[in-house]
């Protein structure tokens, strides 16, 4: 895993030197098989994430490299997302890659059912769901071609603010670590 203090500026500058620190003792308080990286089920591990219906899509945006494992770079670098101290278009960039399935750079309305299906569960009928992903695609592509660019995207959440959501403070992160 390496000493936090070995990592790049640029990787850790949401977060001050203490807070690296904090973040690396949870990495490996969650490290259960002392491997230098996570697995899908150790991250899991945590019970305010087992519940989450995207959290395995956040998991493959973390896991930067592919091999289904996040390692210490890549929990700072995607935590780093959700910092106070990120700015709104990091933030924005984070939401989009979250839908953005086949990282091709848009959002297709085939990728935008399968997100909002494992939000929504069973709660509405595939029908219905896909007449909102059929509106959601009429109204907010501009240029026709049938799919979100991250500009198209970025109109449309906006205004929800979506950015001031994507915060975690190191406090709750401190209070978890002592635990």
């Amino acid at each position: 895993m390496g000493n936090e203090a070995s990592y790049p500026k640029e990787m850790c500058s949401p977060f001050e030197k203490g807070e690296i620190k904090r973040l690396s003792k949870r990495f490996k308080k969650l490290d259960l098989d002392s491997s230098g990286t996570l697995s899908v089920e150790e991250l899991m591990s945590l019970p305010e994430l087992q519940n989450n219906p995207l959290v395995k899509r956040v998991i493959d945006i973390f896991d930067t490299d592919g091999n289904g494992e996040v390692d210490f770079e890549e929990f700072v670098t995607g935590l780093s997302q959700f910092s106070v101290r990120g700015n709104e278009e990091q933030k924005l960039r984070f939401a989009f890659s979250i839908y953005d399935l086949d990282k091709d750079g848009y959002i297709s309305n085939g990728e935008l059912f399968q997100v909002l299906k494992m939000m929504v569960g069973e709660n509405l009928k595939g029908w219905q769901l896909q007449q909102m992903v059929d509106k959601t695609i009429i109204i907010m592509d501009k240029d026709g071609d049938g799919r979100l660019s991250f500009q198209e995207f970025s109109a449309l959440v906006r205004g929800l603010e979506i950015h001031k959501k994507l915060v975690v403070t190191l406090v709750y992160c401190q209070q978890n670590l002592k635990a």
